[in-house]
């Protein structure tokens, strides 16, 4: 075992540690930190709340049944009047209360302790830490189709002690059919590939309970943000835009395909926390099981219309929803929302989407997951980037889908930009509705129409005049309007939000070097991915050169020399051209 150990490296992270072998045979990504720690702060919430729910269910079983038991007495006290009356004696024999059994827990109101599914483990390290860290937790089952990865995993386990040996197991299979043959098994399941989630959902929307959490993670940024859009289309079914909002709109992306897989078995979800975090997104989604209910998902999506000139945007919903006496008619929406040509600059529009345009976060989980993180900083290593993560996602506007950008509206109009707190006092003095917003700096939710948001420019540009542009210029469009809307720059009260007012951290930077995705796993480390993981790394440990590389190496020297020999190439003159022609 000794020998063996000299080829791990042991990381420690939170209470868990892992064996780490030094020639890249199993992926783990140190930045992942953040995701992990995160997961388990909703994962302490989903506990909480999964037992309140519990409790207020029994609660409300034991009433009606009490309540039945009252009528059951009334009934048989009369009819034992009536049998004195007949036959001159009383039956002693009373009606005895059952114990409460439930499907979530044993009697009298135990719960179950929640099982969770890690879909994909690698390393095992996530199962690990929710095993050792979670209070409460059950069963942590972790899966993956590599067998050196179970193997790792399995080791990991062994090492993490008696703990870890009780609650997490480790299987070698593939992650979509464990889930597909074990329906609403698991109260949450995890999904954290390396890329794309979409190949998993619909297996995974089928194995989580319900009410239980499907949490999400997506790291293919470059498909989700317009990179490629019919890539995405084939892998999400939405088109995505490539707007100053388009990590937010891989968020709603990812919610509104999350949610087209769970319609198709007549389930729903509900989104409690919506991230994106340094190269990913994450979701955090409970699913719940109702024809009725899965009616409203039309009134959850909308298309997206962005101006090519100004990136002006407007949403269209899939559907509306028409009260009709007691019940509720579903009907197509009424469109389209925006002409041919954009009102503004009278370019044209690209239509992206369909994407989820309802709230993305629960504020009463966003609130309550931020004060149980602070009352446990000690226990979160990456305690000062999710605390601020949360800390803004506490602040958004829930109800306004995507957001504007400062800076991209000076860029517009070609002007210099006015303070972050003079825009947002000229809005609250319209009496609109401004927020931030975690995925940008500059990113800032408003209920605004546009309208007012190009008069507040167009006010700004009077006091702060620019160089004459081109008259096609779709900022010279805009600004050869005249504002309808009066507009008052004076600094409002509110146009600092409460972590700006406390000084509380808002965006902080990587906390180090090469702070990003990290190599699949089983790839051979070479000079070409210093990018990745840095010098340091390609000079240490990792850059042990294999076989092949060798001769790769010794190969290349070879034709240097060779041609050092023959000399540097001739260019082609006139007269070779010629000849060759």
């Amino acid at each position: 075992m000794e020998s063996d150990l000299n080829d791990y490296t042991v990381i420690k992270e939170g209470e868990a540690e892992i064996l780490l072998h030094k020639k890249n045979q199993v992926f783990f990504n140190k930045a992942q930190v953040n995701n992990r720690d995160m997961s388990i702060a909703v994962l302490r919430e989903f506990i909480s709340k999964r037992k309140q729910e519990h409790e207020a269910k029994l609660s409300k079983r034991r009433s009606s049944s009490a309540s039945k038991v009252i009528e059951n007495d009334s009934s048989e006290a009369l009819s034992k009047d009536e049998t004195l009356s007949e036959n001159g004696r009383e039956h002693n024999d009373g009606p005895t209360q059952e114990p409460v059994k439930t499907n979530e827990g044993f009697a009298y109101g135990e719960a179950k302790p929640p099982k969770v599914l890690e879909a994909l483990s690698a390393s095992g390290l996530r199962a690990l830490r929710y095993a050792r860290e979670i209070e409460g937790i059950g069963q942590v089952v972790a899966l993956d189709n590599d067998l050196a990865s179970v193997e790792a995993c399995q080791r990991n386990i062994k090492f993490n002690g008696s703990v870890a040996i009780s609650k997490v197991e480790s299987h070698h299979t593939d992650a979509r059919v464990h889930m597909l043959t074990n329906p609403k098994e698991f109260d949450v399941v995890d999904l954290d590939p390396y890329g794309s989630p979409s190949i998993f959902l619909d297996s995974a929307v089928q194995s989580v309970t319900d009410g239980g959490l499907l949490m999400c993670t997506a790291t293919d940024m470059a498909v989700l943000c317009g990179g490629n859009g019919e890539v995405c289309y084939s892998k999400y079914g939405s088109y995505p835009l490539r707007g100053k909002y388009c990590h937010e709109m891989a968020l709603r992306i990812l919610l509104a395909s999350i949610e087209s897989h769970a319609n198709r078995y007549k389930r729903y979800i509900v989104p409690v926390l919506s991230v994106q975090m340094d190269f990913y997104v994450r979701v955090f989604v409970r699913i719940y099981t109702s024809a009725s209910a899965m009616k409203n998902t039309p009134l959850k999506l909308s298309y997206v219309y962005q101006c090519i000139g100004c990136d002006s945007f407007h949403l269209q919903p899939v559907g509306r929803s028409l009260p009709k006496n007691n019940s509720v008619r579903y009907l197509p929406a009424i469109g389209p929302v925006v002409t041919q040509e954009c009102s503004h600059c009278g370019k044209k529009y690209n239509m992206g989407g369909p994407i989820w345009s309802a709230p993305i976060h629960d504020q009463e989980w966003v609130t309550s997951i931020l004060d149980s993180v602070k009352s446990m900083k000690d226990r979160y290593p990456a305690y000062d980037r999710i605390y601020a993560v949360l800390t803004t996602v506490s602040e958004e506007l829930l109800d306004v889908p995507l957001f504007l950008s400062l800076h991209n509206l000076c860029a517009t109009l070609k002007c210099i930009s006015p303070s972050a707190a003079m825009f947002r006092s000229a809005v609250i003095n319209a009496n609109y509705r401004i927020s931030g917003t975690h995925v940008n700096p500059l990113g800032m939710k408003t209920d605004a129409p546009m309208e007012v948001i190009w008069d507040i420019m167009r006010c700004w540009v009077k006091n702060h005049p620019i160089k004459a542009q081109s008259p096609e210029h779709p900022g010279s469009v805009i600004l050869s309007k005249e504002p309808s809307h009066q507009v008052d720059f004076s600094r409002h009260i509110g146009s600092l939000s409460k972590a700006q007012a406390k000084k509380v951290a808002r965006f902080l930077p990587n906390p180090e070097k090469h702070w990003g995705p990290k190599l699949r796993a089983g790839r051979q480390i070479t000079s070409k991915h210093v990018s990745l993981i840095g010098h340091e790394a390609i000079n240490g440990h990792l850059n042990q050169p294999h076989e092949e590389e060798v001769k790769e190496e010794e190969e290349v020297e070879q034709k240097g020399n060779v041609q050092e020999e023959l000399g540097p190439k001739r260019q082609k003159t006139t007269e070779d051209i010629s000849s060759t022609s």
